[in-house]
């Protein structure tokens, strides 16, 4: 059987096609698929790594931190204990016969520090002593600071406060 030119051309262009879709489906598709992957993996991992190094940098400060905390407990005498503090520096505000209760807490945390809260209720105080014994207890030197405070009038006597705090500080 004899083809025609014509016909001989639309075969060869046919074949050209076809060959050509089967090059593309299964040498350059899965070639430009898998360099997108590439590309989106090395996206992921920049991220990744840039994360790693935020991470590390953050470590770095609470390593620091934390050497500086110890450095502080280790100022403070050895007998130190909050609940004593606390009661020290209320003798030394003129508010220790104001002291309703201290209630102290177990001490938690986990590593290497724990944290010691005391909860107080203070009654019939002004604000001129609040304020005197917040500034004797608050002490960066001591790591002492208050975690919650509440204040309200006392209900008989309404010039006075009645005022519970929570005092934390730090132990090894």
């Amino acid at each position: 059987m004899q083809l025609a030119k014509r016909e001989k051309y639309f075969i060869a262009l046919a074949v050209i096609v076809i060959v050509f879709a089967l090059i593309m489906q299964f040498a350059i598709t899965p070639f430009l698929e898998k360099r997108e992957r590439y590309k989106n993996n090395v996206t992921v991992k920049q991220n990744d790594l840039q994360q790693m190094v935020t991470l590390r940098q953050e470590y770095l400060l609470l390593q620091q931190d934390s050497e500086t905390l110890a450095q502080r407990l280790a100022k403070r005498p050895k007998n130190f204990t909050l609940f004593s503090f606390l009661e020290k520096a209320a003798g030394d505000a003129g508010v220790k016969d104001n002291i309703k209760s201290m209630k102290p807490s177990a001490s938690t945390g986990k590593g290497p520090f724990k944290e010691a809260l005391v909860e107080m209720k203070l009654e019939r105080i002004t604000l001129g002593q609040m304020v005197g014994y917040l500034k004797l207890i608050e002490s960066p030197e001591t790591l002492v600071s208050v975690k919650r405070i509440s204040i309200q009038s006392n209900k008989k006597e309404t010039q006075f406060l009645d005022v519970v705090l929570q005092v934390l500080t730090f132990t090894e």
